[in-house]
């Protein structure tokens, strides 16, 4: 795979110094470097909002090449460790230098654009399954080193991302069954170095990522006083469930840190509430679905309604909203800023998470068809009929097709590098966009 050169590499900035700490100009006026930092990180900013995150570079460019001592100050690491978090939203670097890391993240953007990728299927042995439900994989979960999969006997399977190799097999402790299907996994969430996941019967597990494979119970669900754990996710500082089964209790919000109850309340599922206990034991469509944001928010959803509250204070939703052309659930998806939904008339609209403002809207054309999709900062990837059609979502515009057809798909996840669908096939996808 060829990859074009970087703007920010043709501009003059290769090499490596102390930021320069002043510039004189002509009526020996001194400008300091913090404040030409700043400018640098507003034009970037504007860009971005204006013409799309891989614009940045150019600008960037064109700043450092007003003089020399601006060029200068495009060496301080300081700089491109505030231009990657304000750009690319990476908060920890993967990379020898944070301009590495910019110029790595800006490339791998160029690629899913260009729809330059790796494609891979991930392998266990399926003789290690002893029922036939630990073949169907319910939900999938990317970090940057692993894709953790959760399946519907209660196991999840973690693959490193670099090797595509399995690296570990963690399971629940066993209980009284609910049903066949309560100890599926509803979702998964990795914060380094350990993996928490639930179950549909609300227990929630804690395992350690190189450790043993049987996980520590932080929480014993309750499924007569909650209903079916439908949907979880998190983030390092909090853990959202979606509940349906009983009125009331739609959303339980832990602390991450303490494991312990923070809230519940809403009454999002309570018209699903009948269908919530079917989930226990026979497979229904998707009641519902909750994803966090960067925002220290959570989006939750159902074919009726969606609503945005800030895990810091969840008792009042930040929107509260019913959607009358009815949703699909399984095309909400967020990214660190905005999340998207198709409504069943095939109708994509982007928004942004903490003021609802609308980014972008386009015709899917997927109408009255279920679609699967997943998001990063900058592509909506959706699945229908087993084609994968990728869209940037900064304008609406379609880009193209995933040249491999993964028939019907039960879960995709997507970050700013892989995305990883599970088939019903029992095949797991990966794509890696990453810049080589």
């Amino acid at each position: 795979m060829t990859l074009k050169k970087d703007p920010i590499s043709l501009s003059g900035v290769g090499d490596f110094g102390a930021p320069s700490l002043t510039r004189r100009r002509a009526n020996n006026e001194i400008w300091p470097g913090p404040f030409v930092e700043d400018l640098v990180v507003q034009v970037a900013i504007d860009a971005s909002r204006s013409f799309g995150r891989l614009a940045v570079a150019a600008a960037l460019a064109n700043v450092f090449q007003v003089c020399s001592t601006w060029q200068a100050v495009s060496r301080s690491d300081p700089l491109w460790h505030r231009l990657t978090t304000v750009i690319w939203g990476r908060t920890h670097r993967m990379h020898a230098s944070w301009r590495e890391e910019y110029v790595y993240r800006h490339q791998t953007a160029q690629n899913f654009r260009a729809g330059r990728s790796f494609y891979h299927t991930l392998h266990f042995d399926p003789a290690s399954v002893d029922n036939p439900d630990g073949l169907t994989c319910r939900c999938l979960t990317l970090s940057d080193t692993h894709l953790a999969c959760g399946f519907a006997d209660g196991t999840v399977r973690l693959f490193d991302l670099s090797t595509r190799q399995l690296v570990g097999t963690f399971h629940p402790h066993h209980r009284d069954r609910f049903g066949r299907f309560s100890r599926a996994v509803s979702g998964i969430v990795i914060t380094d170095p350990r993996i928490i996941f639930a179950t549909l019967d609300g227990d929630i597990h804690v395992a350690i990522i190189d450790g043993e494979p049987l996980a520590r119970t932080a929480h014993l669900g309750n499924v007569v006083n909650d209903g079916a754990l439908v949907d979880f996710t998190g983030c390092g500082r909090w853990w959202v469930g979606l509940y349906a089964g009983v009125p009331g209790r739609a959303l339980h919000v832990w602390d991450g840190n303490t494991e312990e109850l923070a809230y519940v309340n809403t009454n999002l599922t309570d018209p699903e509430a009948v269908r919530g206990w079917y989930t226990l034991t026979e497979l229904t469509e998707t009641i519902g679905r909750v994803r966090v944001t960067g925002q220290e928010s959570a989006v939750a959803c159902t074919s009726l309604r969606y609503m945005v509250v800030d895990l810091r204070n969840p008792e009042f939703p930040l929107h509260d909203r019913e959607w009358r052309r009815g949703l699909t659930v399984t095309s909400l998806d967020t990214n660190s800023e905005a999340f998207i939904m198709v409504d069943n008339h095939g109708l994509a609209i982007v928004r942004r998470v903490d003021t609802l403002e609308e980014v972008c809207r386009f015709n899917t054309r997927q109408g009255n068809v279920n679609v699967m999709v997943c998001t990063n900062l900058g592509y909506a990837l959706m699945c229908a009929a087993g084609v994968v059609r990728v869209w940037e979502i900064e304008h609406g515009q379609h880009l193209y097709s995933l040249n491999q057809n993964v028939e019907e798909v039960n879960a995709m996840v997507a970050d700013d590098r892989h995305v990883a669908a599970a088939g019903s096939d029992t095949r797991i996808h990966l794509w890696d966009f990453g810049a080589q």
